[in-house]
């Protein structure tokens, strides 16, 4: 019955308030010893059961109400304790967890004793009857004030996190260019250019009545042009892969499975395609992966699993190699966070000392109709 699991809800509501104020205590008495260290064991140890007692709310707000209420938090960093507390300290959730459990006991009090009281007393149970949704619900309504963002926080959040995305988006972009300038610059253009001055010197030849001499710069020009042809087309994988586009994502990362010098074992299950700006960036997201298990992981065996489900596409890279991998040590990985970041894609790494190394990447996408069949099996 609806009103006794709301008595139950203000049942233990009431001892939560108890217990949220000892925490708050133990809140002040660790700031204030935290520069002689002790304070720093004291809140390593208040603030996750604070989130626990948090998230406890929001789930009974959340029946209450008949809402969902998602935990609020930034995700934690993988390892590392000061990574962990400096994300925890940069969190304005965390803050509003602290000032709701300075108000919050107060009124969780209140209601509860209310709604207990109400039931207890014969003549009153009739008002218990009426009284106990609306109370718990006002209760609901202002454990979700104070613990979950409101929709104008959320639109805030969102674009500030676009305007992030969008300055880092940018500089990728200004990156790649400079590349592929670089390379033009330094593979085709210079290839071209010594071509020319082969085709330049046969005309003298020809001029000077020497043939031999004139066939044997036409030759060395057309190996240059093979060579020439072979760099743009470097620069061409390089912006989007032909395989990409001709057998999908599936083909395309069981292709980069097969040059690796370790088995890497593919399975793809894909109902169809994402569209292609998504494509692309999963596959050079999973190149970028496969190049670093080929160079630092030492391992003997790798796999790849792609899956699409609920308009989320994820790839899992693993190996069984060394561990210890940590994407912000180089510049390889941060360029695929920003690639994915551009789509609302998450890059998460789990790599222990010893191994095993998974690294999954997520973007949500909508799958148009399959124009290649999904590949499963060892590449």
């Amino acid at each position: 019955m609806l009103r006794l699991r709301l008595t139950g809800y203000a049942v233990a509501q009431l001892f939560l308030s108890i217990v949220m104020i000892v925490l708050f205590v133990l809140w002040v008495v660790g700031g204030a010893l935290v520069v002689v260290w002790v304070g720093l064991v004291i809140l390593a140890g208040v603030v996750p059961t604070t989130r626990w007692i948090a998230n406890l709310h929001r789930t009974m707000a959340a029946d209450t109400l008949e809402v969902t209420l998602p935990s609020p938090y930034r995700p934690l960093p993988p390892e590392g304790f000061f990574a962990q507390a400096r994300t925890v300290l940069a969190d304005p959730m965390t803050w509003r967890d602290l000032l709701w459990l300075l108000v919050a006991p107060f009124v969780g009090i209140t209601v509860s004793l209310v709604v207990i009281i109400l039931l207890l007393g014969v003549v009153t149970g009739f008002i218990w009857w009426f009284v106990t949704p609306p109370l718990m619900q006002a209760r609901a309504r202002f454990d979700r004030m104070l613990l979950c963002y409101s929709r104008t926080e959320k639109l805030e959040q969102r674009v500030q996190e676009l305007t992030e995305t969008r300055a880092d988006l940018v500089d990728h972009s200004a990156a790649e260019l400079r590349r592929l300038e670089r390379d033009l610059h330094d593979g085709a253009q210079a290839r071209l250019v010594a071509l020319s001055m082969s085709l330049g010197m046969a005309e003298a030849a020809f001029d000077t009545e020497d043939p031999e001499q004139a066939r044997q710069l036409v030759r060395d020009a057309r190996a240059t042009t093979s060579a020439a042809i072979g760099d743009l087309r470097s620069v061409v994988r390089g912006i989007h892969p032909p395989v990409l586009a001709d057998r999908g994502l599936a083909g395309a990362v069981a292709a980069l499975a097969l040059d690796m010098a370790i088995p890497v074992t593919v399975d793809a299950r894909l109902p169809g395609r994402p569209p292609a700006p998504v494509e692309s960036a999963v596959y050079f997201g999973v190149a970028e992966c496969l190049a670093n298990l080929g160079k630092h992981s030492g391992a003997r065996n790798g796999w790849i699993t792609l899956r699409w489900h609920d308009g989320l596409l994820q790839a899992v890279v693993g190996d069984d190699g060394r561990g210890g991998a940590d994407p912000g040590a180089g510049t390889g990985m941060l360029g695929v966070m920003r690639r994915l970041a551009a789509f609302d894609g998450t890059l998460s790494v789990s790599s222990p000392a010893g191994g095993p190394t998974i690294i999954t990447l997520e973007v949500p996408c909508d799958l148009s109709s399959p124009k290649t069949t999904p590949s499963s099996g060892p590449a």
